[in-house]
């Protein structure tokens, strides 16, 4: 909900934001998915092969935004409102792909939890500017991007909600970590980090972005995980 608000009144410092954003969920898959996903999955299976899990999130996030999502950063991209309509419909799908990882975090620990809902929220900020970029820029009214924007924002606890119902073992919980951690690398360096970047190219954005991952890393180290 603030990513979307802050779209609509405070466009100038987005880029600062987004920056920071970018590094922290980068720092979250290097500095705390990845290491439970290899002492998790690591106890029955090849550390080759939790690695290879998370290439192959990696992969098939690549996928979903190339063919789904339609994540972009040309102010030339998508302009008719019924793909308006379906652009802010996957993003929402994709905020409930974030809840999913924080339900299952959880199941790990609550420290886990915590910190990938963190990871999750600075994620999903972005998605929230996204849905309001892409009604308004298709001709939708203030009223419905803001009707997107609830979809959007309800749709990571719903998620979370669904993994209630689910509980699984932890070597496998070690494998979704992994999926999981290839999931935030793309999201991180393929999309926050450019986006932050292509509008305002300065070197603070850079900075913003290190002091994200640094920041995050520090919040790790201090819960022991």
């Amino acid at each position: 909900m603030l990513g979307g608000l802050f779209a609509l009144r405070l466009r100038d410092r987005l880029h600062l934001i987004l920056g920071f954003s970018a590094g922290a969920v980068i720092g979250v898959a290097f500095f705390d998915l990845l290491p439970e996903a290899l002492e998790l999955g690591g106890q029955t299976h090849e550390l080759s092969t939790v690695v290879a899990v998370v290439a192959l999130g990696f992969l098939i996030y690549l996928t979903l935004d190339r063919l789904f999502f339609m994540h972009g950063h040309s102010d030339e991209e998508i302009r008719h409102p019924q793909r308006g309509a379906a652009g802010a419909s996957t993003l929402s799908f994709h905020s409930f792909l974030d809840g999913v990882g924080i339900g299952f975090a959880f199941q790990v620990s609550t420290t886990v939890g915590l910190v990938v809902a963190a990871a999750v929220l600075a994620h999903d900020f972005s998605d929230g500017i996204n849905t309001i970029n892409m009604i308004t820029k298709n001709g939708g009214t203030r009223r419905k991007a803001m009707q997107w924007l609830f979809v959007d924002a309800l749709a990571p606890v719903v998620g979370v909600a669904v993994t209630l119902l689910i509980h699984v073992q932890e070597t496998t919980l070690g494998l979704l970590l992994a999926l999981f951690a290839g999931f935030f690398l793309y999201i991180g360096a393929s999309d926050l980090i450019p986006e932050s970047h292509h509008s305002h190219p300065t070197f603070l954005t850079t900075v913003m972005t290190v002091l994200g991952a640094l920041v995050l890393y520090l919040v790790i180290r201090a819960a022991g995980i």
